[in-house]
């Protein structure tokens, strides 16, 4: 299958009268050894249903679907939703393993298959909502990869006690194992962004719990990195009714109050959270 090159990416711009928004984060990838490395590192194994979120041009598209059994993308754009298919046909021997959703990916609460890897090229504004919201969406992704700016990438794979590490961080620890997978070349897109890429991939593991108790987990999570300077018995306060009863929650879930967020892991927070299921907070 042949991928598109730089002057197809233009070409097919021209021709739908695209100029790249910055409001919707496009900026397309015309590299065809990228898309192909982005695709074996995601796992994508022939029997896999595949997910892509903001295909745009479709360079993404036609790499995923030389593996993949189905693949499912959500564009925003309709006319690039309209585009895909057309493009693909051209492309692929087996167009019929594409489904376009022109939809908005953060409110996407079903597909007509269920996913099982997710490669995107996530837009920058909206990178982190998206991949949180799917994850928590569709238990039946084991593993992905997405393209994101490199800030927001190391924020993602961060470890406790870093700099980068917040809630980004933590929040996608409850589904999923995240690392860094490489750097991505400004020149691999048009236009060429202001801000270097990277490349996220994640492996799903088992939830710490249920929907109650992660709801619980992540508002514990939004109070303590909300000022992330503070203790925690001093940024969990207004939760508790005060320093001294967040210091004795905290205590009693085995958690030393005079630590800031930015020191605890997933099941740190849990352990905050099953606390007060314990004693009816």
């Amino acid at each position: 299958m042949s991928l598109l090159g730089p002057a197809e990416i233009r070409e097919l711009a021209d021709a739908l009268e695209i100029k790249p928004s910055k409001s919707l984060g496009q900026n397309f990838v015309h590299d065809g050894n990228t898309c192909r490395k982005i695709v074996r590192t995601a796992g994508l194994q022939a029997g896999d249903i595949a997910l892509e979120i903001g295909p745009g041009l479709g360079s993404l598209t036609l790499a995923m679907m030389e593996e993949a059994a189905h693949v499912i993308v959500v564009e925003i754009d309709k006319r690039l939703a309209d585009q895909l298919p057309i493009t693909v046909a051209k492309h692929s021997e087996s167009p019929e393993k594409l489904t376009v959703i022109n939809r908005d990916a953060l409110q996407i609460d079903s597909l007509p298959v269920d996913p099982t890897v997710l490669i995107a090229n996530l837009p920058y504004n909206v990178s982190v909502p998206v991949f949180l919201h799917m994850l928590e969406i569709f238990p039946t992704l084991r593993s992905g990869v997405v393209m994101v700016q490199a800030e927001v990438a190391d924020r993602l794979a961060a470890s406790p006690s870093t700099k980068e590490y917040g809630v980004p961080s933590v929040k996608a620890a409850w589904w999923a194992d995240v690392t860094g997978a490489g750097v991505v070349s400004r020149q691999i897109f048009w236009p060429v962004p202001n801000v270097e890429s990277k490349l996220v991939a994640f492996t799903r593991r088992a939830t710490p719990g249920d929907e109650a108790l992660r709801k619980r987990t992540f508002a514990i999570i939004d109070l303590a990195f909300a000022q992330r300077r503070k203790m925690l018995r001093s940024a969990l306060s207004a939760r508790y009714g005060g320093s001294a009863p967040a210091e004795a929650v905290l205590s009693g879930a085995g958690i030393d109050p005079t630590l800031r967020g930015e020191a605890l892991d997933i099941s740190a927070f849990v352990s905050i959270a099953r606390h007060e299921l314990a004693i009816g907070s």
